[in-house]
């Protein structure tokens, strides 16, 4: 993938899909965990409070991510991760058009995936900086829209790797789909994990059950993050490249 021509512009940054792709993913990786240690080690009571006050032993993401500095970690890790994001969807797309040329449905389907993955970051821009804390429901939505729009985004992605494997003997082609097809499952399992505590929590206030509910809130965000780090396998052989063009083209 290529940010201008190889053969007439004059190359600012090249660099590999593989190490793009890791680079991206481990932004956010990183705030996550920093977030989670942080309030555990300073913040513990005001994290892990909840409005029944019963026993609680890990924060919510929500609640990690909305307290001081913590929140500022998070929003400097999003904010850098979330353009790549964008840069790597429109990559997918290029790629499955690629494919599936002659091929309307696949076609079709590579266009909602790449709404999906579009939704999907903008619903995490939107959770991000608006905390829990300031703006309730706007938080919510965008926590909605971020879960919705990545499950819909797995889902077409697996659909489309599945008929890409059909077609090719290559391994790591294979490799990819079956690790996407994994944690797509996985993630979903959690998805209602956490569905269920957290409704149960509400409805019954049962000591630890919300910390139930926030260790499946983790490995759904975990498993989204492994899901799109499969991009390494896709784009292998790729690079990233921003070029200048020459004195004659400039404007």
């Amino acid at each position: 993938m290529l940010l201008g021509s190889p053969d007439r512009d004059r190359p600012l940054i090249r660099l590999q899909f593989t190490h793009f792709t890791v680079a991206t993913v481990c932004l956010p990786l990183i705030g996550f965990v920093t977030c989670i240690v942080t309030s555990l080690f300073y913040h513990f009571n005001d994290s892990t409070y909840t409005h029944c006050q019963v026993s609680n032993y890990l924060p919510s993401i929500s609640a990690a991510i909305s307290l001081t500095p913590e929140r500022y970690v998070w929003r400097f890790c999003i904010g850098l991760h979330s353009a790549p994001r964008f840069l790597v969807a429109f990559a997918y797309f290029t790629f499955y058009r690629g494919h599936f040329v002659a091929r309307l449905p696949e076609l079709l389907l590579s266009g909602l995936t790449l709404l999906a993955a579009l939704s999907e970051n903008v619903g995490l821009l939107l959770l991000t900086y608006v905390s829990s804390t300031e703006t309730y429901s706007l938080h919510k939505n965008g926590f909605i829209v971020f879960i919705a729009s990545s499950i819909v985004h797995m889902l077409c992605t697996c659909r489309l790797w599945q008929v890409i494997t059909r077609h090719t003997l290559g391994v790591e082609e294979r490799k990819s789909y079956r690790y996407k097809w994994r944690l797509f499952l996985f993630n979903i399992f959690f998805c209602l994990c956490a569905g269920y505590f957290f409704r149960r929590h509400n409805k019954y206030c049962e000591p630890g059950v919300y910390t139930l509910f926030a260790f499946s809130e983790y490995l759904v965000v975990l498993s989204n993050m492994a899901f799109h780090i499969t991009a390494y396998w896709d784009f292998g052989g790729k690079e990233v490249m921003v070029a200048m063009p020459p004195e004659g083209k400039r404007f």
